[in-house]
């Protein structure tokens, strides 16, 4: 798997998120469902150069929602919560 395919999208619209950015130097990214915690950390480090201490995975299970007058299940997805080295932070969400 490709780095530019494993990490979709940073997750810094949250306040959870927000908070630990700020407090614990923590980021959070969507990531593709078939990645592992290896593909993540080399992922982040080769596209932000960090260095990444840890790495937590969680599955983010999709809601039932109103489509029209039906149901439909939105997609499940995968979030990772990356902690970066201190003193080390990623550039990216400095603009934000």
């Amino acid at each position: 798997m490709n780095v530019e395919d494993v990490i979709k999208r940073p997750l810094y619209l949250t306040e959870k998120g927000a908070k630990l950015r700020e407090d614990q130097n923590k980021y959070t990214f969507e990531v593709d469902l078939g990645a592992n915690k290896m593909q993540i950390k080399d992922a982040v480090e080769a596209l932000f150069k960090v260095t990444v201490d840890d790495v937590h995975t969680l599955v983010m299970r999709g809601h039932m929602r109103r489509m029209g007058r039906g149901y439909a299940k939105t997609r499940n997805w995968k979030k990772a919560i990356v902690t970066v080295r201190e003193g080390e932070t990623i550039d990216f969400f400095e603009g934000v």
